[in-house]
């Protein structure tokens, strides 16, 4: 249906973001509408009386009664398709990158006629199933879109265009009298279809040392970040942008401030991609929905966030999605369902919090996707709890539904310690196998696979002492650290040297920003070695304190002195280590 042709309707009442409409045939729940001249974009949020509400996603100023509403036939969708990989778009997929500091309202929601190259990898005839690929579309980056068969569609190829440029919305094939487009429309809060789950088998490796080692998380999986103000969630989650293994990296920015966004811009589009030589950027969508654009568009983002990594992860990649933060997110929740007049549960919030938490998370999953390849997707998400209190309603309602939990802690920020990630709050599900299940745990597997199979010994080792060192601080602060007996000032010393010399890492380092798997294993190796033979020392007769004494140097420079790869370069300084302990005997 031509727009021309749609059904209008009257506006009745303009209060803020909440418009009220004269019902009329053709307008449904949740469906899109366009309000006024400007043709501002809104959602139905009820129908009661013969009026309809539309919650608009956009700056209502000049909105007035008798303005005519037209609408769109379906739900807010995403466009879908090539020019997707290093743009910077608006809560609601509109790009921002050609249309200065701000989007007019109304503006962005027609796409220009850039073409792109499309090569056909079916030929007339073929027999083609949905999820299939007819066709690629080479782009600068180092992934490239791929135009699937639509889902429900099976059949011969009837139509197939030829190489060549075409326009975004150009049929390229036709498969059972069903087009197939370069780009296409998806509703954003309905997940695409997969053919099947299938167990997460590989860890998804973040070039940070604390996370991989001691909280590592699969490549389909879950993780919530909730930390408080100046904890350092959004450094980290840079980092992980920046350094993770992802083919594509999906990241939202829900609320957060503008120049902290444009921060992760810039440098996004600075940095080298380590696999490729390239731009990093070439492999990473932004979505740019800062505190002070539309709140209500804020709602959507997350859910379009998911939509575009549902579309690369079909396509059989390993798509991270990173959303900072939930917390934004479900504070517009609650402002629009005061507006609406929903009842309110804890906090403000409204009794539908979980259930829409619970959904965001339960579109992540490593799949089998419907043309049969294997793709997966991880969500990410920051948590800002008030007053760092996690007992309130969003970090109490994620917490359910994650499989890991890297909380961070504000002392450790306090005390430069980065990343501040808590050992003794955070969890993963990941790192090991449940006790009943006799099946090869992904993480685990992998690192067998690699010939490391003594990591989960090494997490196991470095977290009870990290506990014991921890039960100790306490006893230290009350009676001072010369009262403990020798092995105990050991463990003291242990705790240390793994904070400072294994879990602590430098952001701003080009040794230390990224520290590769090999790297980790032979630092966390390092430790425990001179830890042990610190213990050595002190059972042979060699007091504590003497101990203590040592220039310990080697051991705690390791993580900046030789790079990212070089296990070999540590364990040089580990034996120099050594050899100054020796001296001791």
């Amino acid at each position: 249906m031509t727009d021309a042709s749609r059904p209008v309707a009257r506006i009745l009442r303009v209060a803020g973001p909440l418009v009220e409409l004269e019902y009329t045939d053709g307008i449904a729940m949740n469906d899109l509408v366009s309000l006024g001249e400007a043709e501002l974009p809104g959602e139905v949020v009820a129908i009661s009386g013969g009026v309809v509400t539309a919650q608009a996603y956009e700056y209502t100023g000049g909105l007035a009664p008798g303005h005519l509403a037209r609408p769109q036939g379906g739900p807010p969708a995403a466009r879908l398709g090539p020019g997707l990989l290093g743009g910077i778009f608006d809560g609601l997929l509109r790009p921002l990158s050609d249309s200065g500091d701000w989007l007019l309202p109304g503006t962005g929601r027609k796409t220009g006629r850039r073409s792109w190259p499309f090569s056909p990898v079916v030929a007339l005839g073929d027999q083609v199933t949905d999820g299939q690929a007819v066709g690629e579309v080479r782009e600068s980056g180092p992934v490239h879109t791929r135009i699937l068969v639509p889902p429900g569609c099976t059949g011969p190829v009837q139509e197939i265009a030829p190489e060549g440029e075409y326009p975004a919305d150009k049929v390229l094939a036709v498969v059972s009298g069903a087009e197939v487009r370069m780009t296409i429309a998806w509703p954003i809060r309905r997940p695409r279809p997969i053919r099947e789950r299938v167990d997460a088998r590989h860890a998804l490796h973040t070039g940070q040392r604390a996370i991989d080692l001691l909280f590592p998380v699969a490549r389909g999986s879950t993780v919530a970040v909730p930390g408080g103000f100046g904890t350092g969630k959004t450094m980290l989650l840079q980092q992980i942008a920046k350094w993770c293994d992802a083919d594509v990296i999906v990241y939202v920015g829900c609320g957060e401030r503008g120049n902290e966004m444009a921060d992760v811009i810039a440098e996004l589009s600075a940095l080298e991609d380590p696999r490729t030589g390239g731009r990093l950027a070439d492999r990473t969508v932004t979505i740019a929905n800062t505190s002070n654009m539309p709140m209500m568009a804020r709602e959507a983002s997350i859910y379009t966030g998911a939509t575009v990594a549902e579309y690369f992860r079909d396509m059989g990649q390993d798509v991270v999605v990173i959303a900072d933060s939930t917390s934004r997110w479900a504070e517009a929740l609650r402002e629009f369902a005061s507006r609406t007049g929903a009842l309110p549960a804890e906090e403000g919030y409204p009794a539908s919090l979980a259930s829409a938490i619970a959904a965001f998370y339960e579109r992540a999953g490593a799949v089998t996707t419907l043309g049969g390849d294997r793709g997966s997707m991880t969500v990410i998400g920051a948590v800002s709890p008030p007053g760092a209190d996690p007992a309130e309603p969003v970090t109490a309602h994620t917490e359910r539904f994650v499989r890991c939990l890297w909380t961070l802690d504000r002392e450790l920020a306090y005390a430069r310690h980065y990343p501040a990630v808590s050992w003794a709050d955070s969890f993963s599900r990941d790192a090991e196998p449940p006790p009943t299940s006799d099946r090869a745990h992904p993480p685990a597997a992998e690192h067998t696979a690699a010939g490391d199979s003594d990591r989960p010994a090494l997490r196991a080792e470095i977290a009870g002492l990290l506990a014991e060192a921890d039960r100790l601080a306490d006893l230290v602060d009350l009676i001072g650290i010369t009262a403990l007996p020798d092995q105990e000032r050991i463990s003291v010393l242990g705790g240390r040297l793994v904070r400072e010399g294994l879990l602590q890492q430098s952001a701003l380092s080009e040794q230390d920003a990224y520290c590769g798997p090999e790297k980790t294993s032979a630092l966390a190796d390092a430790v425990l070695t001179v830890v042990a033979r610190c213990r050595e020392l002190a059972e042979a007769g060699v007091p504590a304190s003497a101990v203590e004494e040592t220039d310990f140097g080697p051991l705690l420079r390791a993580r900046e002195e030789v790079g990212p790869h070089d296990a070999d370069g540590v364990a040089r300084l580990r034996d120099t280590m050594l050899a100054a302990l020796q001296d001791l005997a």
